[in-house]
């Protein structure tokens, strides 16, 4: 089985806020809404991966 480093398991989740980022931001003038809903998960997504970090180092 393949282990996962630290860097790894942040960057994962911040290039899939950046891909939701880029796609929501070329959709963001449609009707439906979709590419602001799609902008605003890529900025929690990256804004709670790097608070998860921030306070995994404080506690330890």
């Amino acid at each position: 089985m393949i282990e996962m480093s630290a860097f790894h398991s942040m960057m994962i989740p911040i290039v899939c806020g950046m891909l939701l980022l880029t796609i929501g931001f070329t959709l963001r003038e449609r009707t439906s809404g979709i590419g602001v809903l799609m902008i605003w998960c890529g900025m929690l997504l990256i804004f709670g991966t790097i608070v998860f970090k921030i306070l995994a180092k404080l506690n330890s």
